[in-house]
């Protein structure tokens, strides 16, 4: 099974060789309420540590979603254009956003832990 990190910009990303699947966390899905439109990057996109790359809009605002590493743009969840609810429906899993192939696969080892991210919850409460 995959390892998943996180990352205080509220996207979990999990690692299969070289190829991170990006996505947001379950309590950032809960904070925007009902998705109803997300704008995702073109795969052969290169992207940097922390650049917006998507965009997650809800009934209450809009978000960005950040590159968790430096890597390219592989594939983006299609699936999310015709049916935007799908991140609230499976956050963790289904809703997933787009997949990046990693220039550096031990900068994985830099985001947070399921522990770490949740103590990171806890202080920002």
């Amino acid at each position: 099974m995959a390892e998943i990190r996180f990352t205080k910009d509220h996207e979990w990303v999990s690692l299969d060789g070289a190829i991170a699947t990006v996505g947001i966390t379950e309590h950032a899905q809960e904070a925007l309420g009902d998705v109803v439109f997300v704008e995702l990057p073109e795969p052969g996109r290169r992207v940097a540590h922390g650049e917006a790359c998507a965009v997650v809009e809800s009934v209450k605002a809009a978000s960005d979603v950040f590159a968790p590493l430096d890597g390219e743009v592989t594939e983006h969840n299609a699936a999310l254009v015709d049916d935007p609810a799908l991140v609230n429906r499976e956050a963790g899993s289904g809703g997933w956003f787009f997949r990046m192939r990693l220039s550096d696969a031990a900068s994985f080892g830099t985001l947070l832990t399921a522990a770490a991210y949740d103590s990171f919850l806890a202080e920002s409460a």
